[in-house]
């Protein structure tokens, strides 16, 4: 199990990012917990426990960690399939037949807009991003509290990103496995799928698409 952390750990240190990786600033309490979490999984600790709030924290650092570190490995995920993601490959963002998304950001797309999965994508990572980077939703300063729409933001948050996974496992599987990051990617995704349960973070209606191989590999 250790030696599969390991691999785990290598794999999502590459730098071959969708978009760039967001990082916490050291000495910050949320550095300390990342790195807490992240020595957690990468020793091979049962990922049902590796997601339990550690005792004294706050469940919004909590959150907010994996709601960054998520960000990254599923932009991370993304990259290694994007080349065959495209426009043509790809002309919806779909998890086959029965799942369709459409994009609306309220701002250039206000109303929700059918578009190629790679746009699709696109614009979520960048929507994703700017939530991240937006302080009055994910406070930086020690003693500044969370704003009262805080869990909303990160239920919608992880919300999209889980259709990242959605369209790889249904679309893109194939070439996780000829690259070998199969166990990588199921990994990432329980740990993704434990966290997100744990604290009713997606609903169980968003969860459907991956229903099957959840209860395959999850449980």
């Amino acid at each position: 199990m250790a030696a599969k952390a390991s691999a785990f750990a290598q794999f999502f240190s590459k730098d071959k990012t969708f978009r760039p990786k967001k990082r916490f600033d050291v000495g910050t309490m949320k550095y300390s917990l990342h790195k807490q979490a992240n020595a957690s999984l990468n020793a091979g600790i049962d990922l049902k426990e590796v997601v339990k709030l550690p005792p004294g924290e706050d469940v919004n650092d909590w959150i907010a960690v994996h709601v960054v570190d998520f960000f990254n490995r599923i932009n991370l995920l993304y990259g290694t399939v994007c080349e065959n993601c495209t426009e043509q490959s790809c002309p919806t963002m779909s998890g086959g037949p029965r799942y369709e998304y459409h994009w609306c950001d309220g701002d250039k797309y206000k109303r929700p807009t059918a578009l190629p999965a790679p746009q699709y994508i696109s614009l979520l990572m960048e929507w994703a991003e700017s939530q991240i980077n937006n302080e009055n939703i994910f406070p930086v300063t020690v003693g500044v509290p969370f704003p009262k729409n805080y869990l909303q933001s990160c239920k919608k948050i992880l919300t999209r990103l889980f259709r990242v996974f959605v369209h790889v496992y249904i679309h893109h599987f194939d070439k996780l496995v000829a690259i070998g990051a199969e166990a990588h990617i199921n990994t990432c995704y329980k740990h993704f799928y434990y966290f997100v349960t744990e604290y009713n973070l997606v609903d169980k209606k968003e969860l459907e698409p991956l229903r099957d191989m959840t209860e395959r590999i999850c449980h």
